[in-house]
């Protein structure tokens, strides 16, 4: 006779699990995105259009080249053209999600909660997968990805509202905010990464250090993202024969 599972020991797929599971996440937007909101208005911008950058790219390092880009007069299209060309991984997150969950997954509405997939929901997506304490489905999804949006646009909003001399005399905590988004990043690779993906990544930083320091940091960011998809496939090939 088969004995069902305690439901407390069931993986816990609901709306509220992805929002428990994007806190760390939540955390560490808030105060990048209050930066944010600070950047955009000392480089002249009003409060409701930094907001709307956050609104409408949410794409976290993006938002500052944007301002860069912005403020140095860059092009429209070369600027256009750079944000696109550095946000394009995004577009590999929502079918490597699903090819992680397998058959049983649910896409009717991956139209809209995939809008949430950063790199940091992507990562704390897969993690929470891997170590079996959730089980995948839209709900979670939703969960995860507006809690992590919220988090973002609310440290935009109040960035904005303290204005550009909000940090000015605070250089060091200044700095220390534009390291959090990498770092946070950083952390969450480290939880699901196994040895066997570590040469990946390291023909993928090679690859990125070495474009940057002959050419620029997009098309390092780009050449890095290349070398580490090749040297993936390669290894997965290897593996399998």
């Amino acid at each position: 006779m088969q004995v069902d599972p305690p439901k407390s020991s069931l993986p816990k797929s609901s709306f509220t699990a992805g929002v428990v599971t994007a806190l760390p996440i939540a955390l560490g937007y808030f105060p990048i995105a209050f930066s944010f909101g600070v950047a955009a208005t000392r480089a002249g911008l009003t409060g409701p259009e930094a907001f709307g950058l956050s609104l409408i790219i949410y794409a976290g390092a993006a938002q500052f080249l944007a301002l860069a880009l912005i403020t140095g007069g860059a092009p429209v299209l070369v600027s256009a053209f750079t944000l696109v060309a550095m946000n394009i991984r995004h577009v590999l997150y929502g079918p490597a999600l699903i090819k992680r969950v397998g058959p049983a997954a649910r896409t009717k509405h991956a139209w809209a909660w995939a809008f949430g997939l950063t790199d940091e929901v992507f990562g704390a997506a897969l993690g929470a997968l891997a170590r079996g304490k959730v089980a995948f489905s839209e709900a979670f999804m939703f969960g995860l990805g507006l809690a992590a949006y919220g988090s973002w646009l609310a440290g935009t909003a109040l960035g904005a509202f303290a204005g550009g001399a909000a940090l000015q005399n605070y250089p060091v905590i200044d700095a220390a905010l534009g390291f959090m988004l990498p770092a946070l990043f950083l952390a969450l690779l480290l939880s699901i990464l196994s040895r066997a993906q570590l040469p990946v990544i390291a023909v993928a930083m090679v690859a990125t250090v070495a474009v940057t320091l002959a050419w620029s940091g997009t098309a390092g960011i780009l050449a890095g993202m290349i070398a580490g998809a090749v040297s993936g496939l390669l290894v997965r090939r290897g593996d399998a024969v």
